[in-house]
C-alpha cells in the first residue's frame, strides 16, 4: 500500500458495527474487486472494493470476508480469506500478505489461505439462516462486464439453492454514509494534499501553458505525498469548461480564458473533489469576476444550508432558487423565464443543469440514500456552476463539507476561493 498505515481499529469498529445490523444467525460475505484486462496480456491496475476496504483495511486481489456473529466456532466469526504467498507471485506480480500481515491490517485474528474457503464457507452456510451478498447497488452504476460479486452469487445460489439470500449493500450504505472520526481525518488529508496540489498550479498557469501540463502539476504533488488522482482530472480552458466531463485536457491555455480545474487527490482510497476556476492570465475580467462571484455566492448560501434534517431535493432547490436570482442580475435570464418556469424546469437550468453535490468518501460518488434527511457525520460536495458557452465562458466551484450538529463543517476552507485571493496566489 502507497499510503501510510492505519490503525486496524477503524476497520474493527465498522465490523462491529456492521455485526449489529445483520439479524440473527446470519452470514455476510465481501469479495475484493477483479483485475481488469485491457489489451494483449495487460491488465489495469486493481481498484479496492470500497466495502472490503472499510471492513478489513485489505486492498489485495482475490480478497474474501466472511462475517459470522453467531458461528459456533468462536474463531470463525470473522474470517479473511487471502492468497498464499509463494516464489512465483513474489517474482511476476510481488509481495502478497503473509497471515500475519493481513491481521495487523484488518485486525483479524482468523486468517486463512484461499485454498480452505470452499470447506469452510459450506459448513458456515448450512449452518445460517440468512447470507448476506453484496454487489454494487450504487444507481447510476453500470456494470455492463459481470463482476467478481456476480459471479459469486451465482456460484452460492447454485450450491446452496435452498438458503434465503439477502442483500448486503442496503446495511453497508447504511454504515459508509455516517464518516467516523478517523475516516474524516483521511478526508481531511485527501483534502490538504489537494490543497498543495492546486495551490502548486495556480502558480504555474499562465498563458501558453498545455491544459496536460497543468495535470502534470497536480500528478507531482500527490504522488509526492503518496496519494493518487480520485477520477479522472478536469483540466478545462475557456470553452472546455462547458463540456461538464471534459477529459481531453490537450489544449492550450489561451491569454483573457477562464481555467476550470475539477481534481481530487485519493488518499488510503478516501477521496478529496475540488474545483476552482482561475483567470489564465492571472487577472479575471469584470464579465468573468461577476460570473465568478455569483457562483460563489451560492456555493457559500448552500454550505451554511447543509444542515442536520434537510432532504436533499429541497437543498438542491434552494440552490437553483438562488441561481435564478443571480442569473437574472446577470442578465442571462429574465423575469418572464422564471414566470414560465416549472418544478421540473427551473429557469437556471440553462445555465445551471447538473445537481449542487453528493456524498464523497470511499468513492468520489459515495453511496447515498436520498430518500434520508442529512444526517450528523455525512460528507458532502458542494458544486454549483455557470456555463455559457456563447460567451465560451464555464465556472464551477466546489468544496468538501462535513455535516454535524452544530452546521456545516468546510473541510476545504483552507483553499483560496475568493476572486481576489485568487489572483494574489497566481501573483505568487
Amino acid at each position: 500500500m502507497r499510503h501510510a498505515p492505519i490503525d486496524s481499529k477503524l476497520f474493527a469498529a465498522n465490523r462491529e458495527r456492521l455485526r449489529k445490523l445483520l439479524p440473527p444467525n446470519s452470514i455476510a460475505i465481501v469479495n475484493a474487486n477483479d483485475v481488469l484486462p485491457t489489451n494483449a496480456d495487460g491488465s489495469l491496475v486493481m481498484v479496492p472494493n470500497s466495502d472490503l476496504f472499510y471492513l478489513s483495511g485489505i486492498e489485495q486481489e482475490e480478497s474474501l470476508l466472511v462475517i459470522a456473529p453467531d458461528a459456533f466456532d468462536e474463531k470463525q466469526r470473522e474470517i479473511l480469506f487471502v492468497r498464499e504467498p509463494n516464489a512465483h507471485l513474489k517474482t511476476w506480480e510481488g509481495h502478497k500478505h503473509s497471515k500475519e500481515e493481513a491481521t495487523k491490517i484488518s485486525g483479524i485474528k482468523e486468517v486463512k489461505w484461499l485454498s480452505e474457503l470452499e470447506l469452510i464457507l459450506r459448513g458456515l452456510a448450512f449452518d445460517a439462516d440468512n447470507v448476506f451478498l453484496n454487489t454494487n447497488e450504487h444507481k447510476r452504476s453500470s456494470n455492463e462486464v459481470e463482476t467478481r460479486d456476480e459471479r459469486f452469487i451465482a456460484r452460492m445460489k447454485h450450491k446452496f439453492p435452498l438458503h434465503t439470500f439477502r442483500r448486503l449493500a442496503p446495511l453497508m450504505h447504511q454504515l459508509r454514509l455516517i464518516k467516523s472520526k478517523p475516516e474524516i481525518d483521511l478526508l481531511q488529508k485527501a483534502c490538504d494534499i489537494t490543497n498543495d496540489g492546486f495551490r502548486r498550479v495556480a502558480k504555474f498557469v499562465k498563458p501558453g501553458v498545455w491544459e496536460h501540463e497543468v495535470e502534470a502539476e497536480f500528478a507531482h504533488e500527490f504522488i509526492r505525498q503518496r496519494a493518487k488522482f480520485a477520477y479522472n482530472p478536469i483540466v478545462a480552458s475557456g470553452e472546455n469548461a462547458c463540456t461538464l466531463h471534459y477529459n481531453q485536457n490537450d489544449q492550450r491555455c489561451k491569454k483573457g480564458d477562464l481555467l476550470l480545474i475539477d481534481v481530487g487527490a485519493s488518499y488510503a482510497n478516501y477521496n478529496a473533489d475540488l474545483t476552482r476556476t482561475i483567470p489564465v492570465s492571472g487577472k479575471f475580467t469584470k464579465r468573468q469576476k461577476d460570473i465568478y462571484n455569483a457562483v460563489l455566492r451560492v456555493m457559500r448560501a448552500s454550505i451554511k444550508g447543509a444542515t442536520v434534517g434537510k432532504l436533499q431535493r429541497d437543498w438542491q432547490k434552494e440552490s437553483q432558487l438562488m441561481m435564478n436570482e443571480e442569473l437574472l442580475a446577470l442578465g442571462l435570464i429574465s423575469k418572464a423565464d422564471i414566470k414560465k418556469q416549472t418544478d421540473d424546469n427551473l429557469a437556471c437550468r440553462k445555465y445551471y443543469m447538473h445537481g449542487l453535490g453528493h456524498s464523497l468518501g470511499l468513492d468520489v460518488h459515495d453511496v447515498w440514500v436520498m430518500s434520508q434527511p442529512f444526517a450528523e457525520g455525512w460528507v458532502l460536495t458542494v458544486e454549483p456552476g455557470i456555463y455559457i458557452p456563447e460567451e465560451k465562458i464555464g465556472v464551477r466551484l466546489e468544496n468538501d463539507i462535513l455535516v454535524t450538529a452544530d452546521g456545516p463543517v468546510d473541510l476545504m476552507g483552507h483553499i483560496p476561493v475568493e476572486a481576489n485571493d485568487i489572483e494574489h496566489l497566481m501573483r505568487g
